[in-house]
């Protein structure tokens, strides 16, 4: 008698378009084990998918609106919280959640990053930090860490960096929090929270880019850089932004940092609108 061997689902796959795999980034990468902990996260938070839009940007983390089985938009360079915005404010009942990675969102998008943390737009951000510009060369990028090599700072990088917890929350985010790609139920957990808090959400995802960013540095393969996670990061749940900056050595500190309540900017919307209409 013939036994059947059956195997179960993995729960990730409904939510992948699994007719574009394989997937385009490097082996090593760090960017699938976010967006598995994304999707696990939509499921946590018991939200319907058929209310979800997705943007992102350009770059490797950018690709991540080709991968996933929702309502999704592919913007131009830089300009993924703008194109979120209209949609939030077109249609207030959708979840927006931005997925993109630090030169999007931090540099050419960086204007529109503090601007959105400012008004408090309902939307969840997740920024993947490779510490440069992965799919474009490996150039130098606003959260290089000083004295890090990239291939426009051979000589190591000279420009300080942005600490990404302290430029959010300093900007009027209302949920802040930081973790690895070694950090996988924290993730998953924090994403959860963060899509069901009112106003602009960001969580920072530290990966790995051992292709560029971690051969320019002699950081080894991939599981290296997780080691050297896994040794370097110290857990501080509330920790001032402030003490959240990341060297090329040295403590990396992770944690949920900032869990508020204000106003959101439709809440204002909303108020002011009212006010104008009682005096007609």
């Amino acid at each position: 008698m013939t036994s059947v061997v059956t195997v179960d689902k993995n729960p990730v796959d409904s939510y992948l378009r699994v007719d574009r795999m394989p997937h385009i980034w490097c082996a090593g990468c760090g960017i699938g084990s976010a967006v598995s902990c994304f999707i696990k996260a939509i499921n946590r938070a018991k939200l319907d998918a058929d209310k979800i839009a997705l943007v992102s940007g350009i770059g490797c983390a950018g690709r991540v609106a080709g991968y996933v089985r929702l309502d999704s938009f592919h913007t131009t360079h830089g300009r993924a919280l703008p194109f979120a915005t209209g949609l939030k404010l077109g249609n207030p009942k959708l979840k927006v959640v931005v997925f993109s990675g630090d030169g999007d969102l931090v540099a050419i998008g960086g204007n529109h990053l503090i601007h959105s943390a400012r008004r408090n737009i309902d939307m969840t951000v997740i920024c993947i930090n490779n510490f440069n510009y992965g799919m474009t060369g490996g150039q130098l990028g606003p959260t290089t860490p000083l004295e890090a090599r990239s291939s426009t700072s051979p000589y190591g990088n000279f420009d300080p960096p942005f600490n990404l917890p302290h430029l959010v929350s300093a900007s009027g985010a209302t949920y802040v929090a930081r973790w690895t790609v070694i950090h996988l139920r924290q993730m998953e957990r924090s994403i959860a929270e963060a899509l069901v808090k009112p106003g602009f959400s960001f969580i920072e995802v530290l990966a790995p880019c051992p292709t560029l960013y971690g051969r320019m540095n002699k950081m080894g393969q991939g599981v290296i850089e997780l080691r050297s996670y896994q040794e370097r990061c110290v857990v501080r749940n509330g920790a001032d932004p402030r003490e959240a900056d990341i060297g090329l050595s040295g403590p990396i500190v992770v944690g949920k940092f900032v869990d508020i309540d204000r106003p959101t900017f439709w809440d204002y919307y909303i108020k002011v609108f009212n006010k104008a209409q009682k005096k007609r």
